[in-house]
């Protein structure tokens, strides 16, 4: 199957990076398109919902989420079209030029150019090898974090040993009933300090050396209530009675649109997309931005991903009319905005 619309700028990916691009590609003039893996927009930061984040240039610190909220906002300032849950696979491209991206849902996307922005991959976290659980995702099995304030006064299981796990812990504590943590090893690799602060509480009950090895529903069969786990070494079993299960256990990083790709793209460790300083790949047409871009002089925080996604659409721009303007005119004296600034100010003064 394949789309009928040849876009002008195609955006792998919807995270800081490319919901950057969309905005700045629609800035430009650009008939834009975003295809995202997840059901969601805002990519990785997504990991660390109720986290601060401090090094947004200009903006005081705010959680995870209400960057996320904020970066969705602006990218969809000029109404980009957004394909989510839709896993790019490859891209190749015709005797025109034009690039070909075909994807999981054997559905065939068309663009003169494309914007790799994947971060360091589609992150998945690495999910629980049980039987016939996935139903209980849409519950109260998480793999990644909900609101601190979901879990007020409830009964938690975590399961994992590492940093992400036992900062969980540490951010829970104050706010639940109880926490069980059961770890495959035998000693927790968090921070010593937070790993020390969490373990002292008389609200937390460490299991080691342990598995989860079923979970046992309620009636209806939607919700956790209790929680097998089983010892390594002596199989002995342990039920748990919880509200909650969260799962960390890591991520699995899948590259293989770039490692497997027709396209030659030329890549750094056999990952990264080698490009240049101006997102540029080896393909002409075919751009980077966010962490999935190497170059000499990277930065890897969300400023520098906002700038590979400038750079990047201004390429693309000058790919597609040679005679276009090496940037776009800033916000504060561009046209595109007066509609847009005569609304805010009316509403400030309503």
């Amino acid at each position: 199957m394949t789309t009928n619309t040849t876009y002008d700028v195609t955006i792998i990916g919807g995270g800081p990076a490319g919901l950057f691009a969309a905005f700045y590609s629609g800035l430009r003039g650009l008939k834009t398109k975003v295809i995202e893996f997840q059901p969601y927009l805002g990519g990785k930061v997504h990991v660390y919902p109720e986290k601060m984040v401090w090094d947004v240039g200009s903006v005081p610190p705010l959680t995870g989420a209400q960057l996320i909220e904020q970066m969705i906002e602006q990218g969809l300032t000029f109404d980009p079209t957004v394909i989510l849950n839709t896993k790019v696979t490859s891209i190749t491209q015709d005797k025109h030029n034009i690039f070909h991206l075909h994807t999981n849902e054997d559905i065939t996307h068309y663009s003169k150019t494309v914007i790799v922005a994947i971060g360091g991959g589609i992150l998945q976290p690495q999910r629980l090898e049980l039987k016939h659980i996935s139903h209980f995702e849409q519950t109260n099995l998480h793999y990644l974090m909900k609101p601190l304030t979901y879990f007020k006064n409830k009964d938690i299981l975590i399961s994992g040993g590492g940093h992400s796990a036992i900062d969980w812990a540490a951010e829970l504590e104050p706010l639940v009933n109880k926490i069980y943590l059961t770890y495959r090893g035998d000693t927790f690799r968090g921070h010593e300090t937070v790993t020390e602060k969490v373990l002292s509480s008389e609200k937390v009950t460490s299991f080691f050396e342990t598995n989860i090895t079923k979970f046992i529903s309620s009636d209806s069969g939607n919700t956790i209530e209790q929680v097998e786990l089983t010892e390594t070494e002596s199989n002995k079993k342990h039920l748990i009675a919880v509200d909650d299960v969260i799962v960390h256990h890591g991520y699995i990083r899948d590259n293989s649109l770039l490692q497997d790709s027709p396209l030659q793209i030329n890549l750094h460790d056999d990952y990264f997309i080698m490009g240049s300083s101006l997102s540029e790949s080896s393909v002409e047409g075919l751009y980077a931005a966010g962490d999935i871009l190497h170059h000499d002089g990277k930065l890897h925080l969300i400023a520098g991903a906002y700038q590979d996604a400038a750079n990047a659409i201004n390429m693309a721009k000058r790919y597609l009319d040679p005679e276009a303007s090496k940037h776009a005119m800033v916000s504060s004296h561009n046209d595109k905005f007066k509609q847009k600034n005569k609304a805010i100010i009316e509403q400030q003064m309503k």
